[in-house]
């Protein structure tokens, strides 16, 4: 019975590594958008607050 000799310190450095990488990889999946999703985003929001201005009876004063 002969075994790998398994230095401790890499293994385990290893391990961590992989878990940080699941850990990235998994907030990617969860919070990435590109920029043209972004930029989509933002053009459809100030669309629909310059609609929803445009119903107001009365101008909020702007001092």
């Amino acid at each position: 019975m002969s075994g790998d000799v398994v230095n401790l310190r890499q293994f385990r450095k290893t391990k961590q590594r992989v878990e940080k990488e699941k850990q990235a990889e998994q907030n990617r999946l969860t919070f990435g958008r590109s920029k043209a999703e972004k930029t989509l985003t933002k053009t459809l929001n100030d669309k629909a607050e310059r609609t929803l201005d445009q119903g107001r009876r009365e101008k909020p004063d702007l001092d």
